[in-house]
C-alpha cells in the first residue's frame, strides 16, 4: 500500500525566489485588516458589550433549535444559547438593552414568557460595562503575554533573528484574523480570543519545525548560499506541514458544519488561522531570515552541495 503524499516526496518549489510577492501580499493583507478594524470595527459579543445571562433548566432536552427560534423573534437583538452540564441545562445570553435597568428587566420577562411554564430559572445576571471592559482588557493581555512568551522561547531555543521572524509571522496571523472578523461581521467574543491563542500556538508549531531544519542545515552546509539553504529547508518540511494542515482542517470543517451556532465563530477562526498560519510559517517567517543576518554557526558540516533529505 503506497503512502499518501499530498506533495511530491522531494519537492523543489522556489519559495525564496518569490519572497517579494509574499511580502507585498502579506503587507497589503495586514493593512487591509487594520483598515477594516479601524473603519468597520468588530461585532463584539455580549462578553465585551454587556448584557443579560440567564441560566435555566428545561423540563426536557433536545429543543435548543426551537428555543433559539422563539427567542430570536422577540426583538431583543443578539440572543445566544449554549448547552452545558446536563442536556436540559441552557445558558441564554441576551445583548444589553437600551433604556437602563428597567429595559433589562423587561427583556428578562419577555424571555420567561417565551420559554413558558415548567422552566427552572437557576441564575439571572446582568453583565455591565465595567465587567465587559475588564474581560476585553484581560483578553488583550492574554494575547500579548502569549506572544511575548513565544518570543522568549524562540529566542532561547534558536537566536534572536529567529524570534523576531516568528513574532512578525504571529502578528501577521493575529492581525489578519481580526481583519477577517471585521470583514465578515461574525461575533467577536471570549471564544474568539481563545481561538486567536490557539492560532498562535498552531502557527508557532509550524514555524519551529521549519526553523529547526533551517538551523540544522546552517550548521551542516556552511558554504551553501543562504537563499538556497532556506529554500531547501522549506521543501524538506513541506510534506509534514501540508499533511498536518490538511488533517487539522478536516476536523475543523466538521466542527464548523456540524457543530452548530455555539462554536461556529470559534471553528471559523481556527480554519482561517490554520490556513494563514501555514502560509506565514513558510512564506513569511523563513524568507525574513534573509534580511536578519542569521549566524551560520561554527560547527563542522557537509560540503554544501545539497541539503539532507527530510526525515
Amino acid at each position: 500500500m503506497k503512502p499518501l503524499n499530498l506533495v511530491p516526496v522531494k519537492p523543489n518549489l522556489n519559495f525564496i525566489g518569490r519572497k517579494k510577492v509574499f511580502f507585498v501580499f502579506s503587507t497589503l493583507l495586514v493593512l487591509f485588516a487594520v483598515g477594516l478594524f479601524l473603519t468597520r470595527g468588530l461585532n463584539y459579543g455580549i462578553d465585551f458589550q454587556g448584557g443579560i445571562l440567564i441560566e435555566v433548566r428545561m423540563p426536557e432536552a433536545g429543543k435548543l433549535a426551537e428555543i433559539r427560534s422563539n427567542l430570536s423573534g422577540l426583538g431583543l437583538g443578539e440572543v445566544a444559547l449554549q448547552e452545558f452540564g446536563q442536556p436540559t441545562d441552557i445558558l441564554i445570553r441576551v445583548q444589553k438593552q437600551s433604556g437602563g435597568e428597567k429595559a433589562q428587566q423587561a427583556a428578562v420577562e419577555k424571555v420567561k414568557t417565551a420559554l413558558g411554564d415548567g422552566v427552572d430559572y437557576r441564575r439571572t445576571e446582568f453583565v455591565g460595562p465595567q465587567v465587559s471592559r475588564e474581560l476585553f482588557r484581560d483578553g488583550v493581555i492574554a494575547v500579548v503575554l502569549a506572544m511575548l512568551g513565544i518570543l522568549a522561547y524562540i529566542w532561547f531555543r534558536f537566536e534572536w533573528q529567529f524570534g523576531l521572524g516568528a513574532i512578525v509571522a504571529l502578528l501577521h496571523d493575529v492581525l489578519t484574523t481580526i481583519g477577517i472578523f471585521a470583514l465578515t461581521g461574525l461575533e467577536f467574543n471570549l471564544s474568539t480570543v481563545a481561538a486567536i491563542l490557539t492560532i498562535a500556538g498552531y502557527s508557532i508549531n509550524d514555524t519551529v519545525v521549519v526553523y529547526d531544519r533551517v538551523r540544522e542545515n546552517l550548521r551542516r552546509y556552511k558554504t551553501m548560499p543562504l537563499p538556497e539553504l532556506l529554500n531547501n529547508s522549506i521543501n524538506e518540511t513541506l510534506s509534514r506541514t501540508v499533511m498536518t494542515s490538511v488533517t487539522t482542517l478536516i476536523a475543523l470543517l466538521s466542527l464548523y458544519i456540524l457543530g452548530g451556532e455555539v462554536i461556529r465563530g470559534f471553528s471559523f477562526a481556527l480554519i482561517w488561522g490554520v490556513l494563514i498560519g501555514t502560509y506565514s510559517s513558510v512564506c513569511v517567517a523563513v524568507p525574513l531570515l534573509l534580511h536578519l543576518d542569521v549566524n551560520r554557526g561554527v560547527q563542522s558540516g557537509g560540503s554544501g552541495e545539497q541539503a539532507a533529505p527530510a526525515e
